[in-house]
């Protein structure tokens, strides 16, 4: 995911300084994405100026230095709805911070959107389970170095794969009531 999708969106709610984008994404927004540097807030704001998709206002701000306040404009309104609206495809890994930006502003701006990126990673996950579930997880070891321990290494990997079975199971059941409460129309809180 570009981060330029998660400052139009950001901008879709309303206008931001760089230096307040950047205060929100350490805060709110940090489960969304790896911290974001405010050169990398800056350099984004300029190419997004020159794409056309932002304007900025000078906001004069007495003893302090003036400030750029950006706003979204038509263009960059369309480039957010299209990536909003555009096809998902769900990774290997799941919750991806990628997956819960884009569902959190999709969900914001576009119902069905919302709801069709909810069920491509449920369909998704689901086969992942289904193919993984049963199967043997016997680690099998030919000439292991000598400081390499089998029967450790083997209880830690089933132990880790019992964590992540349950980790995926919750993940399924949150997206479950998260498309049930889309479906219904629902307040998603």
């Amino acid at each position: 995911m570009r981060f330029e999708y998660v400052l139009l969106s950001l901008l879709a709610a309303r206008p931001y300084s760089g230096y307040d984008l950047g205060r929100w994404l350490e805060s709110e927004g940090q489960f969304l994405r790896p911290r974001a540097h405010h050169s990398q807030i800056y350099r984004s704001l300029a190419r997004m100026v020159a794409d056309g998709w932002v304007r900025y206002e000078v906001d004069a701000r007495e003893g302090r230095p003036d400030a750029k306040v950006y706003r979204l404009t038509l263009l960059g309104r369309e480039v957010l709805l299209e990536w909003v609206r555009s096809p998902y495809e769900p990774p290997s890994r799941f919750q991806e911070p990628d997956f819960m930006a884009r569902f959190g502003f999709a969900a914001a701006l576009d119902r069905r959107a919302a709801v069709a990126l909810l069920r491509t990673e449920l369909d998704h996950r689901r086969a992942q389970v289904a193919r993984s579930r049963g199967r043997d997880r016997t680690m099998r070891f030919q000439e292991p170095i000598p400081e390499l321990d089998p029967v450790r290494a083997q209880a830690v990997f089933d132990r880790m794969h019992e964590y992540g079975m349950r980790a995926v199971d919750q993940w399924i059941e949150w997206l479950e009531d998260m498309l049930h409460r889309l479906e219904e129309g629902e307040d998603a809180r």
